[in-house]
């Protein structure tokens, strides 16, 4: 896969990431497991699959579209 590829992959993941952080599917409800409120368990969830698509980026794809870019400005 080349750079660009790549980087337009990993901004789509981003974007997707961000789009799901606020449940707005869950505005409203009511619902409660093992005592707290449903969104509280998405959120949950949210923070853990952010926390491993983070670290797989960290391994993978660190310093994508950074590499080339001249210091001298």
């Amino acid at each position: 896969m080349n750079e660009r590829t790549r980087l337009v992959g990993w901004a789509a993941i981003a974007v997707a990431l961000a789009a799901l952080s606020v449940p707005w599917f869950l505005w409203g409800a009511d619902g409660v497991v093992a005592g707290l409120p449903v969104w509280v368990w998405y959120h949950v969830g949210w923070l853990c699959l952010v926390a491993v698509v983070f670290w797989v980026f960290t391994k993978r794809a660190w310093g994508l579209g950074v590499e080339g870019v001249s210091r001298d400005g």
